[in-house]
């Protein structure tokens, strides 16, 4: 499956499943934009970003409050990555995170085509704590 992997992603939906209701909402709204990448070497690296983000014309002049909303409408990563069967192991060295920095973030992994699905296990949303999974829709770059 690695073969399959390689190259770059567009991301298409991120949805956020409550894992107590089962509830599903749009995480960063209908239209998120991101990428994720894996190469032959073993890495990989992620972006992602809500819609209709703010656009400061000058960061340096942002509020705390402005600054904090651009890191709690975004989400990055990158590092090593394995592939075990239908997962695959994120090893993250750096993150816009730094919680995540050093650990080992799985993701259940399904291929169809030209797409990918990536779903997490539930775990404690960044948003507010409640046990969530993270399913994103990706679609290969051509």
């Amino acid at each position: 499956m690695p073969e399959q992997l390689y190259g770059t992603w567009k991301l298409v939906s991120f949805t956020r499943i409550s894992a107590a209701t089962g509830e599903r909402t749009q995480a960063f709204g209908k239209q998120p934009s991101g990428y994720l990448t894996y190469t032959r070497d073993g890495r990989m690296i992620a972006i992602v970003v809500k819609e209709s983000r703010a656009r400061l014309p000058d960061i340096s002049k942002a509020t705390d409050k402005e600054r904090a909303e651009l890191f709690n409408t975004m989400l990055a990563y990158a590092g090593r990555f394995t592939v075990d069967g239908s997962r695959v192991i994120h090893h993250v060295d750096i993150s816009w995170n730094e919680a995540w920095t050093g650990t080992e973030q799985v993701r259940n992994i399904t291929l169809e085509g030209r797409k990918l699905f990536i779903r997490s296990d539930p775990q404690a949303s960044g948003f507010d704590g409640s046990q969530v999974s993270a399913e994103l829709e990706w679609e290969k770059v051509q």
